[in-house]
Parts: C-alpha cells; sequence; structure tokens
C-alpha cells in the first residue's frame, strides 16, 4: 500500500486513478481498476445518463471497492446530474470541462467529495475558491478534450502544488512507475491514467486502437482546434485527424456523432481517437491489475534508488 492524502480520502490502496474517458470508462474497465488497488471513474461525457446509470449497477456487483463518477460539465446539460450522482451512492467524484461553482456546493453538502480537472493555476484557483476538496492537474500532452492554451505537466503541476494546499493528482503523461514518481516529486499525491487504460486488456475499445496506440511514436498525436469553435483536444495522428490539424479544426466535434463506429468498430477514421502523448512510450497490451503492480513496483523502486543516489 502506498499511504498518501489521496489514498486516505478515497479509500483506495494505491493512488492511481483511471481518467473518465467517454464510452470507455465503464463497468469493464473502471471495476478492473477499483479491483486492483486503484479508483476505477464512471464517465458522463457521452451524456448516455440511462446507460450510467446501468453501469453504476454493474459496478456492485463486479466490484466492492471504491469507485467514483465524473461529472463532464460541457458535454452533460441534464439539470438534475447532480441529484443523479448523489443517487447513485458513489462517494467520490470528479467535476471537469465547466466552471467548478455550478456543481460543488451542492455535491459536497451530499456528502460527496470533489475534485475539480485544471489546465491551469487560474483554473485552480478559481476551483480552490468554490471550495473542491482537491484537483485533478491535466498537462497538455495528454490525450482528450484540452485547454486551447495548453501547458506540459512538467510546468504546470508543481506551479499548481506550490499555489495551492489541497490534494492534487497528476495528469497528463503518465503510464508507468518512473512517470508517477516524477509526479511525486513534482508536488503530486496521486495520478491519473488515461491513454495506459484505453490501451489495456480490459479497456472495451476495439483492438484496432489499442494496436495503433503500442504502435504509436511519441510525435504520433495532434493538437486540433486550438482556435475553435469549443474546445481543443489532443488525439492519435490518422488521415482525418492529420487533415484536421492542417486545415483547421471547423466541423471537429461533429465527428463525435460516429464515436461508437470508431471506439468499438475499429475504424480510426471514422471519428477521433483521443489519445496523449504517452502513446509513445506504450509498448504492450496489458491487464489492468498488472499496469498497476508494475507501476507501483517501478514507482517503489525509482523512489528507493533515486534516494540512495541522491539523498
Amino acid at each position: 500500500m502506498i499511504k498518501t492524502k489521496i489514498t486516505e480520502m478515497l479509500g483506495i490502496e494505491y493512488p492511481i486513478v483511471q481518467a473518465p474517458m467517454g464510452w470507455i470508462a465503464r463497468s469493464q474497465l473502471a471495476s478492473a481498476v477499483s479491483n486492483a488497488g486503484g479508483l476505477g471513474i464512471i464517465e458522463t461525457s457521452s451524456g448516455e445518463l440511462d446507460a450510467v446509470r446501468d453501469e453504476v449497477r454493474k459496478m456492485r456487483d463486479l466490484t466492492d471497492k471504491p469507485f467514483g463518477v465524473n461529472i463532464a460539465q460541457a458535454f452533460v446539460r441534464d439539470p438534475d446530474i447532480v441529484s443523479f450522482v448523489v443517487d447513485q451512492g458513489v462517494k467520490f467524484v470528479t467535476t471537469s470541462a465547466g466552471d467548478p461553482n455550478k456543481y460543488c456546493s451542492a455535491l459536497k453538502e451530499a456528502g460527496l467529495t470533489v475534485f475539480h480537472v485544471v489546465p491551469s493555476l487560474g483554473a485552480a484557483l478559481k476551483a480552490i475558491e468554490a471550495g473542491v476538496d482537491g484537483l485533478v492537474v491535466e498537462g497538455g500532452e495528454g490525450g482528450g478534450f484540452k485547454n486551447a492554451r495548453d501547458v506540459s505537466t512538467m510546468v504546470l503541476l508543481p506551479l499548481v502544488c506550490s499555489k495551492v494546499n489541497v490534494p492534487v493528482i497528476a495528469a497528463g503523461g503518465i503510464t508507468d512507475g518512473r512517470s508517477m514518481a516524477a509526479a511525486f516529486a513534482l508536488g503530486a499525491e496521486g495520478v491519473q491514467m488515461g491513454t495506459r487504460m484505453v490501451s489495456s486488456a480490459e479497456s472495451p475499445v476495439h483492438q484496432n486502437w489499442k494496436d495503433a496506440i503500442v504502435g504509436a511514436k511519441e510525435t504520433d498525436t495532434v493538437f486540433l482546434n486550438r482556435f475553435g469553435p469549443g474546445p481543443a483536444l489532443r488525439a492519435l495522428r490518422t488521415e482525418k485527424t492529420g487533415a484536421y490539424e492542417r486545415e483547421g479544426g471547423e466541423g471537429v466535434m461533429a465527428e463525435f456523432a460516429h464515436a461508437k463506429e470508431m471506439y468499438f468498430g475499429g475504424d480510426l477514421e471514422k471519428s477521433i481517437p483521443l489519445t496523449g502523448q504517452v502513446a509513445g512510450r506504450i509498448d504492450a497490451v496489458k491487464p489492468v491489475a498488472q499496469v498497476i503492480a508494475e507501476t507501483v513496483a517501478e514507482f517503489e523502486a525509482t523512489v528507493k534508488t533515486m534516494g540512495q543516489r541522491w539523498g
């Protein structure tokens, strides 16, 4: 067990959290993460709240360990989303893609622990003012929807940690024990993995996407839609995303109407395969339990070696 404020707050064995990726972060993947000692998260960014409710029910059958739910504010328009999340009986929620003031008070009044995802120091300070219990500090190298003015984890994480007094989970570029140790050295007390979990054995996405991640170089992602309209995003380089990179992002969000065809049908040109730069460091599809066990072992070995060498 690795004891940090994150493990104590969330009741988990290891401070490793799975990112709440739309359509992907459901019971099959999330239960594997929780059962392995981390924290699985159920997504809402798909907007399919009836399906999400069913996934939470499945989690109760698949694990007796803690798990959480994410509220992706830009993609969930249901005014009763707080009641929906509270009714699921979870104790931990992350909020993202919106104003932290919108739901924080109501969630905390209902007894939930609330972390907000932030891409900048300004956003972090705003979330602290809103009363969040902690932050997920997400660097621009991570996959998915991003701040158009992206900042790398190496810069953003120590900056935010130097200005706040709440526990921080680092996201963006985390895939193993060495990157976890680096995040801890920069002030984090937990890490979040996205692309590493997308490419895991329990991930529900098509094997073609997993193989593409394994085969990717560190330069094989693109940053799209920097100038709008809508959010910027980082995705795997394909013919489609390469064209958007060259020609501009107008219309890119409409591509997500075909997301499920790509995610589960395997044609990576059907939509936008959201993927982080860390794909360049992933060389095999592994079960979640193996990913977490290897991460923990390498983290402990790295910290020990650095202490012996530099202490």
